[in-house]
């Protein structure tokens, strides 16, 4: 079972189907996914998951294209072709999402490099009366 688990990419443990529709379940009982990859602490491992879901997707989606593109040259029927046409666009959707879930993890990393590294704030303390004298010398 373990070997089928690996060669599919199956995280976690299967659950049963009843397991899902009990509605006093603990979210970690119901899940497939690992743990770590629930709590949202862990961008990196959130990450690294979404990433590999995409080069899968896309893995099979240029698979199906190729397949689709077969049947469609040897039936030669314009449905075969509008199908081929959609799988197509839909497997460059998938690598621009790619494109972008790498700029946002950019983004993220950047985020704590780009803060002020020192805060001066020029604060006045005194009365009013003191701070309308000061105004009124400069």
């Amino acid at each position: 079972m373990n070997s089928i688990d690996k060669a599919l990419g199956v995280v976690g443990e299967v659950i049963p189907p009843e397991a899902s529709l009990n509605p006093n379940a603990k979210l970690s009982e119901v899940s497939r996914y690992p743990d770590d990859l629930l709590d949202g602490e862990d961008i990196d491992a959130d990450y690294k998951y979404q990433r590999e879901n995409f080069y899968r997707l896309v893995e099979q989606g240029s698979n199906a294209i190729e397949g689709i593109l077969e049947l469609a040259k040897e039936g030669e029927h314009p449905r075969a072709y509008e199908v081929a046409g959609q799988l197509i666009k839909n497997v460059a959707e998938v690598t621009e999402k790619l494109g972008d879930l790498q700029e946002k993890m950019k983004k993220l990393k950047e985020v704590p490099n780009n803060a002020p590294k020192s805060v001066t704030n020029a604060l006045f303390v005194g009365s009013t009366a003191e701070l309308q004298k000061m105004l009124k010398e400069k």
